[in-house]
């Protein structure tokens, strides 16, 4: 600590002891104990509890919601948005039936790649007077998706059960909610899932049912989805849906007969949570009506609903909810919605009160039925377009039967339109092309203009806010329990476990306090944790013994999985898992979870923030760390930036674009996407800065220090010298 009374303290108890060495290297939790940390618990997963955040004021909604926003397009790598390529869209095979017209659709979503679909609009649109509602309705997991056909001995138990009223109408309840659309006014775009029906270009299979990592598609030119380069650069099946639906607004809306003043979107179960995240980050929707998805309980368990970072200290209540204060409907059944009227619910009702728009919101649990979107939903669901797109009927029309219809007459595909290639190899094709269009992008943030590194870091540096997963914690959210102190030569050894309230880490921290401190501290982080400050003989290393010398304040912490978090003394070579899903893809685990490597970016965070905060105001904080834990330095100076007077760090060489294993420690999605470790560099620019162990200065941090004119203020050391790095720390602030 750096308190006047410490100081006090450590003045009586140096006179009292003699000039001995440390015996041994201070613990501070009790021996045969681990620290009381939330995160050695068991690792939670998408069937957990995922209450909704609430707001107090309209501010503090406002602030969440932009927050909220940037993780869901950062975490599904629309951050920054992909180019708009022409969409090429062709219709084609118009088909007249009772009071609606069916016609074929592809767009090309992005280079080479393809949406179908089915168009569904009034029968006689030229007798329209003005424009009408405009609709994007995207399915969910039924077998074929558009061209379900449910079974026959299910249909005729819904039949039974008031589920379903028509045993022709009743046999697709996608095909059902677009005809009665059309009928009622609306033009509709019923969409394929990647995967379904007519979009095979990317196999149902791999979308929808990834098991095993494929080695062959994990290269570092050439990978596809779910591997770890793939997640390195948060590239996933969730994205392409998203910006597949995306697509499907800015289609719609160039229909000339569309209002697009009055567009809305509708889907179940899949389909609803493609709903909410399009709701949610698409500003042109106005009315919008996920059915049985939005609940504090499972979260979606297609490895399509699921997307690294997305779900980490947020759920789909909270993603429903950004589309406040604007039409909501919301449906339930017996299923992870079955509790929705008691929880989330009363939450999201609360939110549009705040906001003024109480009457915007509307649930309607049929709690008799199981999963669906059935004929009783969508009744409602039709008031509820009805009120909200301004339809005109005072009493809607109930749906009536209309003519199934199946794969052979829906298929967009045929002889004049043929179906695009697919497979691996295109598939590796279009996250290459996805790739490059964002490094694109991201190469032209940084001009030769100063106010060019402000874009930068308001593109780059509110990325890797999201990836790292945590900034400075407030001093409130902060608790210090001092439980060991003991008097050394010329300093004061202070332990204890600095705990963040928040996310309940506890790590053990000792604060090596020179005799007479000169207001400057030195977090040095190492491999082993606060045992690093020591040699093995239990004297301090040559470093650190300097930096008492020259009178400043040294800081050790045991990062997790470091020192007294290790029972056996042995860190983890990999990362764990959830229990409850033994499919490889990361977003099951990291969906929900921060990665190891962004934990103990926190614990840095952490250690830094109490220290900023302290009573006692530091003028200077340092941060070293000249071993492996390089990167983890470099990543809490990103989010600490000016906090962080200097840092010192030997990089080794390492970038995330070799992280290889979805469990590997190292291992941070999105970390490579933002010009990977050089970009967390680059985002703390102009701070001061001495960088070894690279062979050149990275590209992005010599151009980041040139652009806000501070060249002096980055150092390079090839030789990675001790010496040096001390002078650096030891030299005046430029």
């Amino acid at each position: 600590m750096f308190s006047l009374v410490l100081a006090s303290l450590l003045a009586s108890l140096l006179a009292s002891l003699l000039a001995t060495p440390v015996l041994a290297q201070p613990r501070i939790t009790p021996a045969g104990q681990l620290p009381q940390d939330a995160r050695l618990l068991p690792l939670k997963d998408l069937n957990g509890y995922f209450p909704m955040y609430t707001a107090d004021t309209e501010k503090d909604w406002g602030k969440r919601r932009s927050y909220l926003r940037r993780k869901i397009l950062v975490s599904m790598g629309l951050w920054p948005m992909p180019e708009k390529t022409p969409l090429n869209a062709v219709v084609h095979s118009r088909k007249e039936m009772d009071g609606y017209s069916i016609e074929k659709v592809y767009l090309e979503t992005m280079p080479g790649y393809y949406l179908t679909g089915s168009l569904y609009r009034p029968l006689h649109l030229a007798k329209q007077t003005g424009k009408i509602p405009g609709i994007i309705s995207p399915h969910g997991h039924y077998q074929k998706g558009r061209f379900y056909d449910a079974p026959k001995t299910k249909l005729e138990q819904q039949l039974k059960d008031g589920a379903e009223k028509f045993s022709e109408g009743g046999r697709n309840p996608i095909q059902a909610r677009s005809v009665h659309l059309a009928r009622l006014g609306c033009t509709v775009f019923t969409y394929d899932m990647v995967g379904y029906a007519d979009n095979n270009q990317i196999s149902h299979g791999l979308a929808h049912g990834f098991a095993k990592q494929r080695p062959h598609m994990n290269g570092a030119d050439r990978w596809g989805f779910f591997s770890p380069q793939a997640e390195n650069h948060l590239q996933n099946i969730m994205g392409l849906q998203t910006w597949n639906s995306i697509r499907a607004l800015d289609f719609i809306s160039t229909l000339d007969e569309v209002d697009t003043d009055r567009l809305a979107v509708t889907g179940s179960s899949g389909g609803g949570t493609q709903t909410f995240m399009v709701s949610a980050i698409d500003p042109r929707i106005k009315v919008s009506m996920p059915a049985v998805m939005v609940s504090t309980a499972m979260q979606g368990g297609c490895t399509c609903e699921n997307a690294c970072l997305l779900r980490v200290g947020a759920g789909n209540v909270d993603f429903a909810a950004m589309f406040a204060p604007k039409p909501l409907g919301l449906t339930a059944a017996d299923d992870w919605t079955v509790e929705i009227e008691t929880k989330g619910f009363p939450d999201l009702k609360a939110l549009y009160t705040l906001l003024g728009q109480e009457d915007n919101i509307h649930l309607e649990a049929h709690l008799q039925f199981p999963h669906n979107y059935n004929y009783v939903c969508r009744k409602a669901m039709y008031s509820f377009m009805n009120q909200h797109l301004e339809l005109g009927y005072s009493d809607v029309p109930p749906e009536r039967d209309y003519q199934y219809q199946g794969s052979e007459q829906l298929t967009v595909w045929n002889d004049t339109h043929p179906a695009p290639e697919g497979g691996e190899e295109f598939e590796s094709k279009l996250l290459q092309s996805w790739n490059d269009d964002a490094q694109t992008k991201l190469d032209a943030l940084l001009t030769k203009q100063p106010k060019s590194l402000r874009a930068f870091k308001e593109v780059v540096g509110a990325a890797i806010d999201i990836v790292v997963g945590q900034g400075l914690p407030k001093a409130t959210r902060l608790d210090w329990n001092q439980t060991y102190k003991q008097a050394q030569n010329n300093f004061l050894e202070i332990g204890g476990t600095l705990t963040n309230l928040d996310s309940k880490s506890a790590n053990p921290v000792l604060f090596l306090y020179p005799e007479n401190w000169n207001q400057k501290v030195v977090i040095w982080i190492t491999e082993d944790g606060k045992d690093g400050l020591y040699k093995d003989d239990s004297t301090l290393v040559t470093g650190v013994k300097s930096l008492i010398d020259k009178q400043y304040c040294v800081v050790g912490v045991d990062l997790l999985y470091q020192g007294e978090f290790l029972a056996d003394g042995k860190q983890p070579e990999q990362t764990r898992r959830v229990d409850s899903n033994t499919r490889e893809a990361a977003a099951y685990t990291f969906g929900f979870n921060h990665t190891m490597f962004a934990q103990r970016t926190h614990d840095i965070l952490t250690t830094i923030s109490f220290i900023f905060h302290h009573e006692s105001l530091p003028e200077e904080i340092s941060l070293v760390a000249m071993d492996s834990t390089g990167p983890l330095a470099i990543a809490a100076r990103a989010q600490a930036r000016t906090v962080v007077t200097k840092l010192a760090v030997d990089s080794n060489g390492f970038r995330f674009a070799n992280v290889n294993h979805i469990h590997s420690p190292n291992f941070l999605p999105g970390g490579a996407k933002y010009f990977d470790l050089p970009g967390m560099l680059a985002v703390a620019t102009p701070n001061q800065t001495w960088l070894t162990g690279e062979n050149e200065v990275p590209q992005v941090l010599d151009k980041a220090y040139k652009v806000a004119r501070a060249k002096d203020q980055l150092i390079t050391d090839h030789d990675g010298s001790v010496a040096k790095m001390l002078e650096f720390l030891q030299a005046e602030p430029k």
